[in-house]
């Protein structure tokens, strides 16, 4: 009888350990709920050594300590935003209505800002549009351009940006302009960028990834930047879907066009989304702007009460999913949603179909074609819960829809880079604006209107008839969606 070699017991029960070890961890490691601890020991058991792999490169929401360090730092050494705008005698308790300031009180909890009143907004007519605004923005400004976006290509809308950059720079204004090193990987790595920097305008690469063998040892690769900022001396401000780029979206061209949303606003929100750029900036650049952050912040006329909400890994966590949540439990007639990544937790769930149950007019649209498969089969596996409790599905079929939209009962709304997806959740920086207004709310809910209208309705007898095979494939991605 031959007996196993040395070499491979030792090798074995060194493995077992090792997956052993990383199960402990699994169920020791702060902020996991138990869908998302019951995945990784599954993975961890039944693919030993991929599961091993899997869980150094994407099992734990790091970015590195000293990263981490930096960003507590910069943000406990940030002057205070102001309590109240100077200037601005309204009374925002009253702007808003009392069964809404809750979850003004929710957003102030993640970021730690109040609403401010005596703000204007417009809302872009698509992509392009919105690009020639910020461009004419731009070459208006005259202190400071700050810009952070998630993906900024050399296409003809990325180009436009950079040459008002460098337009900006050479008559003195100080723009600063930062895009992720992943997502935007080849602008940075462009002329255009080599160009910008040349003529002033200051440039950071946002999460650098550095040597990819070794950027797992100092925190997960995946975990990135998603905002996407625009502030222009302080008073004008952009937020919403859009990334720096052509609707065409060159990298990805067969699911184009992308349709996205976008707001321009001008009052104090512009302050609050200063600091959130801010933010980011010191995290990655030895640079004090508290100077900056310190000039007086005046609302002149009154206006729409707003709210920025940024959100991240070294946010409280869970904060974009209980902000979602309490969106969801606040409705009382009509809730309407677009994104384009749904995977949501279990209390996100059940929120969207106890609105449903109890009466809420519940739509949300979905992309008919998703450039995440992986997303996309998690999403359709909740499509049976939804639709029997009552939830409206249709699917848009002119491109990719981008926007991330919720408007609630016609007063508020909530546009920005937040998807509802564990990505989102968990692992991007995003930033959003939560505000009340009932004719700005219905502004966009008449965009989503547009949306609506050239969308499918996905019906319960579709679904019901979908092939086992697709049901099953659907219902085993959905499994790994806390892993996602």
């Amino acid at each position: 009888m031959s007996s196993i070699p040395y070499g491979t017991v030792a090798g074995l029960a060194v493995h077992v350990l090792i997956v052993l070890a990383l199960i402990v961890r699994v169920l020791l490691r702060p902020h996991r709920d138990p869908a998302s601890r019951i995945a990784w020991v599954v993975v961890l058991l039944s693919l030993p050594v991929i599961g091993i792999l899997a869980y150094v490169l994407f099992g734990e929401v790091n970015i590195g300590r000293r990263r981490v360090a930096r960003m507590r730092a910069v943000l406990a050494r940030m002057p205070e935003f102001p309590a109240s705008v100077p200037g601005d005698e309204s009374n925002l308790a009253g702007q808003v209505p009392e069964r809404y300031l809750p979850l003004f009180r929710t957003g102030q909890s993640i970021s730690g800002f109040e609403p401010v009143g005596g703000n204007s907004a417009r809302l872009l007519e698509d992509s392009n549009t919105a690009i020639d605004a910020m461009v004419a923005d731009i070459d208006a400004a005259e202190q400071h351009v700050h810009l952070l976006f998630y993906i900024w290509l050399p296409d003809t809308n990325g180009c436009k940006v950079v040459e008002a950059l460098k337009r900006a720079a050479s008559r003195g204004v100080t723009c600063r302009a930062m895009a992720d090193d992943l997502g935007s990987r080849i602008m940075i790595r462009s002329d255009h960028w080599t160009a910008m920097r040349d003529v002033g305008v200051h440039v950071a690469a946002v999460l650098p990834i550095g040597n990819p063998l070794l950027r797992p040892l100092r925190g997960r690769i995946d975990l990135r930047n998603h905002r996407k900022v625009l502030v222009i001396d302080g008073r004008i401000t952009y937020c919403g879907s859009q990334n720096c780029a052509d609707p065409e979206f060159r990298i990805k061209p067969k699911f184009a066009p992308w349709v996205d949303i976008m707001t321009r606003f001008e009052g104090p929100i512009a302050a609050q989304n200063q600091r959130l750029f801010a933010s980011d900036w010191m995290a990655c650049v030895d640079e004090d702007l508290d100077e900056l952050l310190q000039e007086p912040v005046s609302a002149p006329r009154p206006g729409i009460p707003a709210q920025v909400i940024g959100t991240g890994p070294t946010a409280r966590y869970s904060a974009m999913p209980e902000m979602f949540e309490a969106l969801l439990h606040a409705a009382r007639r009509e809730l309407f949603i677009t994104t384009p990544y749904f995977v949501p937790d279990e209390a996100m769930l059940g929120a969207l179909c106890a609105a449903a149950y109890r009466g809420v007019d519940t739509t949300i649209i979905f992309p008919q074609r998703n450039d995440s498969w992986i997303v996309s089969a998690a999403s359709r596996s909740y499509y049976a819960d939804l639709l029997a409790a009552g939830v409206n599905i249709h699917e848009f079929r002119d491109g990719l829809l981008h926007a991330k939209t919720l408007t609630l009962d016609g007063e508020v709304a909530l546009i920005g880079s937040a998807n509802m997806d564990r990505r989102s959740f968990e692992l991007n920086y995003e930033n959003n604006i939560l505000f009340c207004d009932g004719p700005f709310a219905a502004t966009i809910r008449q965009r989503q209107q547009s949306y609506l209208d050239r969308a499918r309705p996905v019906t319960a007898d579709e679904v019901a008839q979908w092939p086992a095979r697709q049901r099953l494939w659907n219902n085993s991605i959905a499994i790994l969606g806390p892993l996602l």
